[in-house]
């Protein structure tokens, strides 16, 4: 019973939002970004109210948020760590700063310590490659990253 309020709720509220635009195409990532910022992530339901007023199939909408690394298909942490695995950060160590993460925090890239406060994304590339290897937490760039840096930044981040 629980479960059909809540997807009641963010059918509705997304639909209060997909209405401040006009239903073209071009306003698909206006209004993936505003329930991005909403939620957290792009729920289902709202995907579907979403192809609606648009008239775009759900795959289409889907290949979108999957493409855009701003947008995500599951809740993240309070602070999500985004660990940079591509080829810079890759050949200086960024894979010792991902098995630390999932050691530390006992979870998979993909997943959310069960208090909420922390997930993991392993990201193929911040765009910060001269500073390589990089991790962020949320908006936060770390670079020239080590282990004994990343436990120092995580435990700042758990004292929270």
């Amino acid at each position: 019973m629980e479960e059909k309020c809540v997807d009641k709720r963010v059918k509705q509220e997304t639909k209060e939002i997909v209405e401040q635009y006009l239903p073209q195409k071009d306003q698909l990532i206006t209004i993936l970004n505003d329930v991005q910022e909403k939620y957290g992530f792009i729920p289902k339901q709202a995907q579907m109210v979403i192809s609606e007023y648009l008239s775009i199939p759900m795959a289409e909408i889907y290949g979108v948020i999957t493409f855009y690394s701003r947008f995500t298909l599951s809740p993240k942490g309070k602070y999500n760590i985004s660990i940079c695995l591509g080829t810079a950060c890759y050949v200086k160590g960024s894979q010792k700063l991902l098995d630390r993460a999932k050691e530390r925090l006992k979870i998979e890239p993909g997943q959310v310590t069960p208090d909420g406060k922390f997930s993991i994304d392993d990201v193929r590339c911040v765009g910060a490659c001269g500073l390589a290897p990089v991790f962020m937490v949320n908006d936060e760039v770390y670079g020239n990253a080590t282990v004994k840096e990343f436990d120092e930044v995580i435990d700042r981040y758990m004292k929270e």
